[in-house]
């Protein structure tokens, strides 16, 4: 993760998730991102696809709208990368992995904009498959945030965070009979 918002959520969604694969919706603290809050989402998992139940401010500023209720795969107008994008969502949830994608886009005026995009699992009442929390955040805050608006983005880049192995609990090590023993060989020097 390139990105100072990015790590900050990532590291606060793994220290609430402590041994689980996922924290709980109702643990999120808002106060606690909030150096990430403009740049931070939460999806709903609707019969439709991901839907934004929240949407921080500069990332409303980049698109140009309020994101709220709105589907996260209209972010992307080529319906592939919309397939693409629900898909990695499903995936999210399924695996309770965590993704990190590296995004290229243009305004509507054609300048360049590298972003960062992370989706983690979040429970909801018990349940999973139902919200996860995000972050789009620009790698450079673009001079033209709040007179243009993003236009087009494509992945460029994907890294799964797979669930940390230590986060389960160990086969126990092998235990020896006994202390080790020395063992001589005959032989020696001709």
């Amino acid at each position: 993760m390139k990105n100072a918002s990015t790590r900050l959520v990532f590291d606060y969604w793994d220290a609430l998730r402590g041994e689980r694969a996922a924290p709980e919706r109702g643990e999120i603290e808002p106060g606690a991102l909030r150096h990430a809050l403009a740049d931070t989402f939460i999806l709903e998992n609707e019969p439709v696809g991901p839907v934004f139940r929240l949407a921080g401010t500069r990332l409303c500023a980049l698109i140009g709208r309020e994101l709220r209720a709105r589907p996260f795969t209209a972010l992307w107008p080529d319906v592939e990368a919309q397939g693409d994008m629900r898909r990695l969502v499903q995936t999210v949830m399924d695996e309770t992995a965590g993704a990190v994608a590296g995004l290229s886009g243009e305004s509507s005026t054609g300048a360049p904009i590298y972003l960062e995009l992370l989706l983690l699992p979040l429970r909801y009442r018990g349940r999973t498959h139902a919200r996860i929390l995000g972050a789009l955040s620009p790698t450079l805050s673009p001079d033209w945030l709040g007179l243009d608006t993003i236009a087009s983005m494509r992945m460029i880049s994907l890294r799964m965070l797979w669930p940390d192995a230590s986060a389960r609990p160990a086969a126990p090590a092998p235990q020896r009979a006994g202390p080790p023993r020395l063992v001589v060989l005959p032989g020696g020097r001709a």
